[in-house]
């Protein structure tokens, strides 16, 4: 792979020596992604231009709230980043990490550090700044109040793109009202403020050389620990173990079940302005179920 040359000149400079190889790697789906190779050791590299790179600052900030969290679990360390310019690409240079294959505990273990890692309290729900979640926005302007949070800054902000994108059915309002109505007495007012990854699904994190769990692409913000685990069963789950282990060292509040379905309303309203169609139904069944 050729990286362009004012990119590998940036990259020289921020490294302090000089690129010897770049290698490309499969998962990405909106920046272009590799592994570089230097005298000072692999990293990994996103690139793109001015619309791709206008994640990568709020990436970066998710990726240092991770790390100051100190969790067992494995966050990559953000090495340099760069604005795209009219002469070169913006760039987001993270520490390499080796993939490797899941060991005996590796549930468990991924599980009880989740856990860990939510127990990193934030003073209110929301985060110091805007970020996204895949290509779209996520508002995160501070809360005192879980339920006004989840409702302004999450579910209006969908509902309203997807009224721009012609994808919002007029049927759906009447449940809509309802829902925003009972929202109150459906999520607790203030649970705790739980560091979260924002988008924890299959795709977004990886097994490292030794077995353990890495997290990768966040939306971070403050919020119900109870969004993170909603997400992860979104498609079908993780291992039984994962769930078992987190309960174990944090137990979930009665009710879970049911706000499940209500915190993944959100994902499933942003994949309908991603994608489409395809996920009208489930938007329309969830808005129904709690309307």
């Amino acid at each position: 792979m050729t990286l362009p040359a004012a990119l590998q000149e940036a990259l020289a400079k921020a490294l302090g020596c000089p690129i010897r190889r770049a290698v490309p790697v499969g998962g990405g789906c909106i920046a272009q992604a590799c592994r570089i190779e230097t005298d000072r050791g692999p990293y990994f590299l996103k690139w793109g231009p001015p619309e791709v790179a206008r994640t990568f600052a709020a990436e970066a900030a998710g990726l240092q709230a991770l790390r100051a969290a100190e969790s067992p679990l494995v966050i990559p360390e953000v090495v340099a980043r760069s604005e795209a310019r009219p002469d070169c690409p913006g760039f987001l240079l993270l520490e390499w990490i080796e993939p490797g294959r899941p060991g005996p505990r590796f549930w468990e273990h991924f599980g009880e550090g989740l856990a860990r890692l939510h127990r990193y309290l934030g003073p209110r729900y929301g985060f110091d700044q805007e970020n996204f979640i895949g290509r779209m926005p996520q508002e995160n302007t501070w809360e005192d109040d879980w339920p006004t949070f989840f409702w302004r800054h999450r579910i209006e902000p969908q509902v309203r793109w997807a009224r721009e994108r012609s994808r919002w059915e007029r049927s759906w309002d009447r449940w809509l009202e309802r829902l925003e109505a009972r929202l109150p007495e459906l999520l607790p007012a203030r649970p705790p403020a739980s560091i979260l990854h924002g988008d924890l699904w299959s795709g977004n994190f990886m097994v490292t050389a030794d077995g353990r769990a890495a997290l990768i692409d966040p939306a971070v913000y403050y919020g119900d620990r109870e969004t993170d685990l909603a997400m992860t069963e979104l498609f079908g789950g993780f291992d039984a173990r994962f769930y078992a282990a987190y309960r174990a060292a944090w137990p979930l509040e009665p009710g879970y079940e049911e706000r499940r379905e209500l915190y993944n309303l959100y994902h499933l309203i942003n994949h309908l302005n991603l994608f489409g169609g395809g996920y009208a139904a489930g938007v329309a069944r969830t808005l129904r179920r709690f309307a």
